[in-house]
This record gives C-alpha cells, structure tokens and sequence, in this order.
C-alpha cells in the first residue's frame, strides 16, 4: 500500500448532461466532477497531493517547492496544502507579472506562499536553485515537478479509475485535458488493472502529441512499478489530440470561449480558460465532425481549474 494522507472530497460525483447533449445533437455526455475535491477550490492535482504530500512528510519535509504558469491550479493546491500541514512553500511561476493578485495567483497570495518569478524556458533551472538554495538554509525542502506528474502522482489517478468503476460508471470514452500527462497516466494504467475496454482520450492543451503519448506512457509504466504491476505501457497505446493549441498554453481562443458559454449556459457547469475549457472545446468539435459514434457514451473528467476564470487577463474575453 502506498502511503497517502486523506485530503479529498471523495468520491467525486459523475453527472449526466443531457441539455448540452442535446444541443450537440451527438452522443450521451456524462462528467466527473474532479472541480469538486475540495482543496482550495479543488481541481485534480489534489489526489495527487494525497500521495505526493505523505511522500513528502515520509521525507520529513518542512517546506514544498513547486512550479507553474502565474495561473497554475497544481501551485495553487500545493500552496493550500503546504498552509494546511504547517509548511513554509516557494512558487516558482513563469508569466507575465499580474499588476493586480487575481485568479490563482490571488489564492497563492492568500495562503502565504512565497513566489519567485521566471521566464518560462529558464523554469526547470531557476526551480533546481531556489531548491539547492533552501537545502543548503536547512529548510528541509520537498520539490514537487510540473503539475506533480511524477509515478507517485499518476497512482493516484490508477486509485481514481477505480473510483469510477466503484461508482458503477459506464463509458466507451473518457475525454480530458492533458499537459504534464500524470492524470492521464493514471488513468491508463487504472484501465488496464480493469481490464475496462473503452478508450481515454486527452486533449493536449500545449505539447505535440508524440510527446504526450511518450510521457503518458512512460509514467504510467513507473506507476504501476509503484504499485508492485509488472504492466509495461508503450506510447502506440496512447489516445492524444493536438489539434487544438491553438495559439498555445493559455491563449483562450474562440473555440474555448464557446465551449466555457456552452457548459455553462445548457448546464450550469464551470469550465476554466486554460484546461477544461480547450478540452471540452475538443470534444465538442469532435462530436460536430462525426469522430464519435451517435450512441458513444462520453465521459468528460473535469479536472478543475475554475479559479482561472477569475483571473484579470481572461474574464473581459469571456463577456
């Protein structure tokens, strides 16, 4: 058993979305609301902070260190978490400095973390810094990579396949965003313990496809390591759609503008600029194209992020 620290709301609901289904005139659409675990306004990177944090303490961390885009929601969670157990905790965020705390980067604020800014191609050395930087204080820091996709927090997307399963969820997609490729990786490797045949589908909100594939495929291999599983996953059985970066990581387009108006004004349901809004924008141009069959049943796994809304550079598009 993998050592984790309940922090969760869980299970988190699955819903129906008949009226959107509806008006897509495609196959039956469903949700998991993985926007309602609770942490800071939830969002998926906290069941990987169930593992990651008790990894941590395992370690005997006293500080987290993280990184992220200014609007990060993984930052955002790490900071609640690190405010929760007591811990000190460094952002490193790359972006634009916001003039006025808006969005996840108000809640940083709000909940004590320190950031330290970059440029986003110079993050992985800046974050090596402020890391050895701390060590060297005494500060007995914890580095948490990119969106804690490492193998210990792809388990816990495995733990949440079977969450779904419990719950009785039935679908031949599951249809979510996919970056750093934890949560999708996760999700693989929980298919396969299953032995559940339909297809899981990410949505690349930045990366090429390949590199997605490769990176879903290579932690969900380490997870199941993690796990005591001899299952070797290899990036030919990874489903990835790039054809909607668009003007890249967090540029809201029309496509995601449309997509955030759809969810909420047919189902009440938030969608956040960066994420689930270029996800569901996929998805929903898929269904219009004909890629899913017209008795397809689709789950959506809402990974959160509706902090983002918020956020001074996003919410005068969205009007």
């Amino acid at each position: 058993m993998i050592p984790r620290i309940r922090i969760a709301h869980l299970p988190t609901p699955i819903e129906p979305l008949p009226r959107l289904s509806a008006v897509l005139g495609g196959p039956q659409l469903w949700v998991k609301r993985d926007d309602q675990t609770g942490l800071a306004l939830g969002g998926n990177k906290t069941r990987k902070l169930e593992f990651v944090m008790a990894e941590a303490q395992a370690h005997g961390a006293q500080m987290l260190i993280t990184v992220g885009a200014v609007q990060s929601n993984h930052c955002r969670q790490t900071a609640a978490l690190a405010a929760r157990f007591g811990l000190k905790c460094t952002l490193v965020l790359f972006g634009d400095v916001p003039q006025t705390p808006s969005g996840n980067y108000l809640l940083d604020r709000l909940f004590g973390a320190e950031v330290v800014w970059t440029k986003r191609e110079d993050y992985e050395e800046v974050l090596q810094d402020v890391f050895h930087k701390a060590w060297s204080e005494g500060k007995r820091p914890f580095l948490i990579p990119l969106g804690a996709s490492t193998a210990t927090g792809a388990v816990a997307y495995a733990y949440a396949f079977k969450e779904f399963i419990e719950q009785g969820g039935e679908a031949d997609w599951m249809v979510l965003a996919s970056s750093s490729a934890g949560t999708q990786a996760g999700l693989v490797l929980g298919a396969r313990l299953s032995g559940w045949h339909g297809r899981i589908l990410g949505i690349s909100v930045d990366h090429p496809a390949d590199w997605v594939k490769a990176r879903v495929a290579e932690l969900a291999t380490q997870a199941a390591e993690r796990l005591g599983k001899a299952i070797h996953v290899s990036a030919d059985e990874i489903d990835v759609n790039d054809e909607y970066i668009g003007a890249g990581y967090g540029v809201l387009g029309e496509r995601e503008i449309e997509a955030i108006h759809l969810f909420a004004r047919h189902e009440g349901l938030l969608l956040d600029p960066v994420y689930t809004g270029r996800a569901a924008a996929g998805l929903i141009d898929l269904i219009r194209r004909g890629f899913f069959k017209s008795n397809d049943r689709i789950l959506f796994w809402h990974t959160g992020g509706v902090p983002a809304l918020f956020a001074e550079r996003y919410a005068p598009y969205l009007l």
